[in-house]
């Protein structure tokens, strides 16, 4: 087999390994086991460069829990700064080796090849690094299969840089969106916040998956949104709202779903869920659909636990707030009737951990 077919075999394997896998973790952990098998090296590192703080942070590190390197010295700065290959063949007698990885890790390197990680502009996004050839050293022909599979990397974590900074766009528009809610009903951003954190420590401990995770944290303050359509002469009533001006009140929570909702956007399509079930109860006695149980969302009867639990400690117009025990006596005298029975078992068995948002976040 000459050298073209064997990269083409290369690719070939390579491109059934990643394409069993789905999140950008797992598909740079598969690269850099690949390439440490194929190279026949110890281990690999994948680093991701940030240019402002002039460093490289392993995004993959066989072995090693995730390091922070400068660019200004070591081999993989080296090759981040150059856009070039670099081969090590003697780390300790090289001048571009830095030994303080070495010493702060414990562990012993003798030969490197480092490949940098480019976009389609030619800038530098990272770098691909790998350790210790098992048997002599990294060569040219080496150097050459680590391009062929920094390629793939390049191209994974040039998409996840512009995947994150749109869902960092978001982020901001929906975290807006949150506090348009808390200017309508003299509510605090730590009110919202709390509530996103015991959303998301609840549906951690629920099982849901990173990404539900993360779409209710990011969600969940926006639970009120549908307020800012209820006149502030019942919003802000100091005394106990009639039959009919409570009856006015409950239509937050379909304003706040129709405001929110985006078929295109899996957050605000989370966020007016939310919104629209976060007063439903576990019994079916809730507003506005009368759901009962499981017809109820997973989101939605999350939220339900964490908004009540935070309102009740939380100061209002018509009340004073209630201790973090009184607040928690009323979920559990409310389980199975106003909320899901496990999940106010999940909450009761990490009540520490809400205790601490609590006291973080403390108005």
């Amino acid at each position: 087999m000459n050298s073209a077919e064997k990269q083409l075999a290369i690719l070939l394997e390579f491109g059934k390994v990643i394409n069993k896998t789905k999140s950008l973790n797992d598909v740079l952990e598969s690269m850099a086991n690949f390439a440490r098998d194929i190279l026949q090296a110890d281990r690999c590192s994948i680093f991701v460069y940030n240019k402002e703080k002039e460093e490289l942070w392993s995004k993959v590190a066989h072995e090693v829990h995730p390091i922070h390197v400068s660019t200004q010295k070591g081999v993989a700065g080296y090759s981040a700064l150059s856009k070039e290959t670099q081969i090590v063949v003697d780390a300790y007698n090289d001048y571009r080796f830095n030994p303080d990885v070495d010493k702060a890790t414990g562990y012993l390197t003798h030969t490197i090849l480092a490949v940098p990680l480019l976009d389609n502009q030619e800038n530098t996004i990272g770098v691909f690094q790998a350790l210790n050839k098992k048997e002599g050293f990294f060569t040219n022909v080496d150097a050459e299969l680590l391009l062929l599979i920094s390629n793939y990397a390049a191209s994974a974590i040039e998409n996840a840089i512009l995947y994150d900074k749109l869902r960092d766009t978001q982020t901001k528009i929906i975290n807006k969106l949150a506090s348009v809610a808390e200017f309508k009903d003299q509510e605090t951003s730590k009110h919202t916040k709390r509530v996103g954190l015991y959303s998301a420590l609840l549906a951690d401990k629920m099982g849901l998956n990173q990404d539900d995770i993360y779409k209710i944290e990011l969600a969940a303050p926006m639970h009120d949104a549908g307020k800012i359509g209820i006149t502030d002469t019942i919003l802000l009533k100091p005394d106990r709202l009639d039959q009919e001006e409570f009856d006015i009140v409950k239509t937050h929570t379909q304003i706040g779903y129709d405001l929110l909702f985006d078929s295109e956007n899996e957050y605000l399509k989370t966020a007016a869920l939310i919104a629209l079930e976060h007063h439903e109860k576990w019994d079916g006695t809730g507003y506005p659909l009368g759901k009962k149980g499981e017809e109820i969302s997973i989101f939605g009867r999350i939220v339900a636990i964490a908004d009540v639990f935070d309102a009740l400690i939380s100061v209002r117009t018509y009340k004073p707030a209630w201790s973090f025990e009184e607040a928690y006596d009323f979920l559990k005298k409310n389980r199975g009737t106003h909320f899901d029975p496990i999940l106010i078992d999940l909450f009761s068995e990490n009540i520490e951990r809400i205790r601490a948002i609590y006291l973080e976040l403390r108005d």
